[in-house]
């Protein structure tokens, strides 16, 4: 017989979450890109960046216990678990997933707007922050007390959409001398910054950076749960 999920108000509301989807694909960004990877989408994102291509993940989504998430992610017999949004720390049960996926075994990381603290967060996931540049329109959101939680795992990405955004970048980069505690990744704005314009940039430089392209979207484009 099918399974029959339980109504929601049968789950704790400690252990469920609000899900825009969870898919299996290759991982197309931070340290981990190339891996075959489960994604989990939590629904909701209390910033507007521009180039956001996320949108659908603002609003909707199912709510799911923590069984009907870990079920679904065992499915796919993974080795690598992404955590992404939206921004999936604006759900504050979002922690307890992430230890969950941890004690399974699972090779765990959260992809993260920089906006909301990650202190909390299991010391065994890698976290990758995203810090906001002004080309995104949400600089000013940018949570600078995360950097000192930083270890030599976790990555900070830069998107950068123009010449400004990369002046900008390399500022902080400097500024928080954050080459000393983690991975930089400069990554180029979807179709606002040609890949080739920021890799010269970043060899003119110098820049103690690695670049990054969205290898999804080189393989299948923009199609949402790929």
């Amino acid at each position: 017989m099918p399974q029959v999920k339980p109504p929601r108000d049968a789950v704790p509301a400690d252990r469920r979450l609000r899900i825009t989807e969870i898919f299996y694909s290759i991982q197309g960004e931070a340290d981990s890109v190339g891996w075959p990877t489960v994604f989990v989408r939590l629904t909701g994102c209390p910033l507007r960046c521009q180039y956001c291509d996320t949108t659908y993940a603002f609003h909707g989504g199912e709510w799911l216990s923590f069984d009907d998430i870990a079920r679904e992610v065992a499915h796919y017999t993974p080795q690598h678990v992404t955590v992404t949004g939206g921004e999936p720390l604006a759900q504050k049960n979002c922690a307890a997933l992430l230890m969950r996926l941890c004690d399974t075994g699972y090779r765990v990381s959260i992809e993260t707007g920089g906006a909301l603290p990650i202190r909390d967060i299991d010391p065994r996931v890698v976290r990758v922050l995203d810090l906001k540049t002004p080309g995104s329109g949400e600089c000013d959101r940018n949570l600078y007390a995360n950097i000192p939680e930083l270890r030599t795992q976790d990555q900070v990405k830069f998107v950068i959409c123009d010449r400004a955004d990369y002046a900008w970048s390399r500022q902080v980069l400097e500024q928080y001398k954050l080459s000393d505690c983690c991975q930089v990744l400069f990554s180029p704005s979807h179709e606002q910054l040609k890949p080739m314009e920021l890799a010269d940039w970043i060899l003119a430089d110098r820049l103690p950076v690695r670049l990054q392209v969205q290898l999804h979207k080189y393989l299948w484009g923009n199609v949402p749960g790929r």
